[in-house]
């Protein structure tokens, strides 16, 4: 019979293409750990938070704070809603980051947020178009 197998099925192919986000900057390895987001925020992946001293849950870091979190120490990982309840997520604790790709607040200039991140081994690069992955 033309145009059949055996089987009743032709084998296919199909690719597909992985764009990453480009967040990742480089090859220095990424150092994750899970941590509580404070309730009342969304957090978005590349967000740049601080720990709250009083009780260790993280939240969005602004210089201008007074409780802890003024000490930007992780990005998110992954996008958390914490807006009703507290909830646990993923920071990265060191790594390499596209700040195309970073949320932070308007407190921070990105020279001073660089200069802050780089005691956790957090290092930030800026003017890049394409990170590497």
């Amino acid at each position: 019979m033309s145009g059949s197998n055996t089987y009743g099925f032709y084998p296919s192919a199909s690719t597909a293409t992985f764009v990453p986000d480009q967040l990742i900057a480089g090859n220095l390895k990424l150092v994750t750990a899970t941590v509580t987001f404070s309730s009342g925020n969304t957090f978005v992946r590349g967000q740049v938070v601080g720990r709250v001293t009083a009780t260790g849950d993280y939240m969005p870091c602004v210089q201008t704070a007074t409780d802890g979190s003024q000490v930007p120490c992780g990005i998110v990982v992954d996008t958390v809603d914490a807006s009703a309840a507290a909830q646990t997520g993923s920071i990265y604790q060191m790594g390499e980051f596209n700040s195309n790709y970073m949320t932070f607040d308007a407190s921070w200039t990105l020279d001073a947020l660089t200069q802050a991140l780089r005691q956790w081994s957090i290092f930030i690069k800026t003017g890049i178009s394409n990170a590497i992955v």
